[in-house]
């Protein structure tokens, strides 16, 4: 794990926050229920977080496909059920003002579940391809030989 990546994917997790809080506070206005109006904001939070991640943070620049895809639904489905169940707790259950419970849930998921999930499950770096190759015999090299 490198500290620019832990940073890229918490730059794209702002942004996609933003979204995400903007999409709750509507919501919230709306009368839609807490654990719903977050479980929602945080779905379109994932549509800008995977798009963010996939190409800024953790540079995979392979096409998209149908198991990674799978596999981001399933980190997101997890990551917007344990932010509907936290922000319950938070906002019901403690009175914590929603948008406050949202900073300190959306955090506290961030680092416990989203990125490690996303590192090791989403977003895999495949080997260096330098790596994968066998090394050199002893005493051969890439000089030519004299005739």
């Amino acid at each position: 794990m490198t500290l620019r990546r832990v940073i890229a994917s918490g730059t794209s997790g702002i942004a996609a926050t933003a979204f995400d809080v903007g999409t709750l506070v509507l919501l919230v206005h709306r009368h839609v229920p807490i654990a719903p109006a977050a479980f929602l904001a945080c779905a379109v939070g994932a549509v800008v977080c995977f798009t963010l991640n996939k190409y800024i943070a953790f540079g995979d620049r392979s096409a998209v496909s149908m198991q990674q895809l799978g596999r981001f639904g399933f980190v997101a489905v997890t990551t917007a059920l344990l932010m509907a169940l936290a922000m319950q707790l938070c906002v019901d259950g403690l009175g914590v003002p929603y948008l406050a419970a949202k900073l300190v849930c959306s955090v506290l998921v961030f680092v416990a579940w989203g990125f490690p999930a996303q590192r090791r499950f989403v977003f895999t770096t495949p080997p260096r391809a330098a790596s994968l190759r066998a090394p050199a015999e002893p005493g051969l090299s890439n000089a030519r030989s004299s005739s």
